[in-house]
């Protein structure tokens, strides 16, 4: 007897149809899978023969082979089980098993039978959508990772022996409601909210352009100078995701393992903090899966790196191309994969080993061999790349004592959004959606200057020796800082402001 049921594979981000062949004849009892599978899936062999016999359900004492087509791509992962244990089932004529090739099946079994919840769902059924596809059964567990996506039909079992009665028209089975996105309501379990922070008005003016146009930023400050709150306040007044970018999210942290299945999406921007220690394969993805690092985990959030210069500099370097490109790819042995890594970078740092070079409070025990060492982990191309540079220094008794309130995060957030619509506008119809990811012909087409602030940025750029790079990252940061003030045009003084940005890696890294 044969049979044949679809199941989906994760490469990546993207899923993509595996055909679950099972032939079932007579001979000596053997079970072999073949088709390129991985060490878990072989392993499968055990749980499907467990699942089924503990489900009170015929299992065959026969040959049985199972391929996995297409061959030729390695499979990974345990979540063929229930497509597999389903097709053996279907080869037996007394089963009558009605319509089973029309459902796509993904779950993984436990010996007793029950249906396990597996990783990638979110990716697997919208990637199956695109291809047409739109009835499938899945582990009850995902239910509500699955109840995002519209125009399919999602059926969810809690054991092997629900499945094989829905499947024979024993027992209904509703598929799965749709949930709207916008019902959902975000909240900040976090308490963090930049009132709260006392002083570093400069800072803060830094962030809420940062966050209003995208912009990278690196905050360089002694120790206990609020770099770190400043960090943590800063996605409270990041512009709320969009269902799509919540999507792109949930889909990564889904194939991460990451995803909270009581909410089933991600509703609010990433922060991610890895430890200095972290190795580049943490920070970048891969391993023997090829699993997404924090600059994905990251993906429309913020990656914030604290203690910068003390990652190692081959770790630092990494961030070179996602810094650019918005994507990371991932290239292995068995695989090359591309995850979006779209994200704020927020980085910070002592000035020297000691922390108070430059301090107005305390002096600098380094010598300049020290300094020279630890700053020299930062390389001209990676700080070209950061858009902000901010200088913290330690706020005084005062403030920290009075009782001011200062400005919430929800205020700042308004003028956030406020920049942010006249931004959506000005990219409207293009993949672009703030000013820190405009292109060559898009910053020469926005980033117009008077002849005044052309002069100031031309002497600007001599003087200080910047890049092309550096050049054109002081214009997008002026376009942001002229969305704020709501003007047209850009100004001198926005120019100006925008200059002032730049002059910390002129001060920490001749």
């Amino acid at each position: 007897m044969y049979s044949k049921v679809k199941s989906f594979g994760l490469r990546g981000i993207e899923g993509y149809p595996i055909d679950v062949e099972v032939d079932v004849s007579s001979g000596l009892p053997n079970f072999d899978i073949v088709g390129l599978a991985d060490t878990s899936i072989k392993e499968s062999k055990e749980r499907v023969k467990n699942a089924i016999r503990n489900s009170g359900l015929p299992y065959p004492t026969k040959k049985i082979s199972v391929n996995l087509a297409p061959a030729d791509i390695k499979k990974e992962g345990s979540l063929y089980d229930l497509a597999i244990s389903v097709s053996i089932l279907a080869c037996n004529e007394g089963m009558q098993l009605n319509h089973f090739q029309d459902y796509a099946y993904i779950g993984e079994l436990s010996f007793d039978g029950s249906v396990k919840k597996v990783k990638g769902i979110l990716p697997l059924l919208i990637s199956a959508r695109q291809l047409g596809f739109t009835n499938f059964i899945i582990p009850e567990e995902n239910e509500q990772e699955a109840s995002f996506i519209d125009n399919i039909n999602v059926y969810c079992v809690k054991n092997l022996n629900q499945t094989i009665k829905f499947l024979k028209g024993e027992e209904k089975i509703e598929a799965i409601s749709i949930c709207k996105y916008e019902d959902i309501k975000i909240q900040d379990p976090s308490g963090l909210d930049f009132c709260y922070v006392k002083g570093q008005q400069m800072a803060k003016r830094a962030l809420e352009i940062a966050a209003a146009g995208g912009h990278n930023v690196i905050m360089i400050g002694p120790p206990g100078s609020g770099k770190s709150m400043l960090a943590k306040c800063f996605p409270t007044i990041l512009p709320d995701m969009t269902f799509e970018e919540a999507l792109e999210v949930t889909k990564i942290h889904s194939i991460a393992g990451e995803l909270d299945p009581k909410f089933g999406i991600i509703s609010r921007r990433p922060f991610r903090s890895p430890h200095h220690t972290a190795t580049t394969v943490s920070l970048t993805g891969g391993g023997t899966n090829s699993r997404p690092g924090e600059i994905s985990l990251a993906d429309n959030g913020v990656l914030f790196l604290d203690e910068f210069p003390e990652y190692s500099r081959h770790t630092i370097e990494t961030l070179r191309q996602p810094l650019e490109d918005g994507v990371i790819t991932v290239a292995r042995a068995n695989a090359t994969i591309t995850y979006p890594a779209n994200f704020t970078l927020i980085a910070s740092m002592n000035p020297c080993p000691c922390g108070y070079y430059g301090s107005k409070d305390r002096e600098c025990k380094c010598s300049a061999s020290q300094i020279a060492k630890y700053i020299s982990k930062l390389s001209g191309p990676i700080m070209d790349r950061i858009d902000i540079h901010i200088d913290v220094d330690n706020v005084t008794y005062e403030q920290l004592s009075s009782e001011t309130m200062e400005e919430k995060s929800q205020d700042i957030k308004k003028r956030v959004d406020r920049a942010r619509e006249i931004q959506n506008k000005r990219f409207k119809n293009t993949n672009v959606f703030c000013n820190a990811k405009m292109n060559a012909a898009q910053t020469k087409k926005y980033c117009k200057l008077d002849p005044q602030g052309e002069e100031l940025l031309r002497v600007a750029f001599e003087k200080l020796k910047l890049s092309a790079r550096a050049h054109d990252r002081i214009l997008k940061v002026a376009r942001t800082i002229a969305d704020l003030a709501g003007s047209e045009n850009i100004q001198s003084s926005h120019i100006a402001e925008a200059i002032s940005y730049r002059t910390l890696d002129r001060k920490y890294f001749q």
